[in-house]
């Protein structure tokens, strides 16, 4: 899938790894904490909430709906083409909210509450490779 949104190749660490090999096989991973529970989002090696290093990751169901969000109308650089786009934070079924676009409808229906599901635009590198993939949301 491809949105027509900019995406470029993301600086990736040994704690994010995981998460950015799994946008290749179009699935969205999160963390959770193995002492208190919570989900943790952005992915890290570490609970925000207790502070415990005891995380592992698990498959989102990729499902959620938009909690808040803004109609960008001019973008600049590579995303001036792209306008009208959307910028929006959505709430996972499993609670984190993530920033993100939501793609595959007219900006003008974008509404709080709306159900979305992940969708991913496939990052290609200098030899035409996949590396990664930007996770975006589409209605549902």
């Amino acid at each position: 899938m491809s949105s027509g949104l900019p995406v470029r190749k993301v600086e990736v660490n040994a704690e994010t790894q995981e998460f950015w090999d799994a946008t290749t096989r179009q699935t969205l991973l999160l963390r959770r904490c193995d002492a208190c529970a919570a989900v943790i989002w952005y992915p890290r090696a570490f609970c925000p909430m207790c502070q415990s290093m005891e995380t592992s990751w698990f498959a989102s169901s990729g499902r959620g709906s938009v909690y808040s969000f803004s109609i960008t109308r001019k973008g600049s650089g590579a995303w001036a083409a792209a306008a009208p786009y959307v910028i929006a934070y959505v709430e996972l079924e499993e609670g984190p909210r993530v920033l993100t676009n939501i793609v595959g409808c007219a900006v003008d229906e974008v509404h709080v509450g709306m159900a979305v599901t992940v969708a991913f635009d496939p990052v290609i590198d200098e030899t035409g490779t996949e590396t990664m993939a930007m996770y975006r949301f589409g209605p549902a």
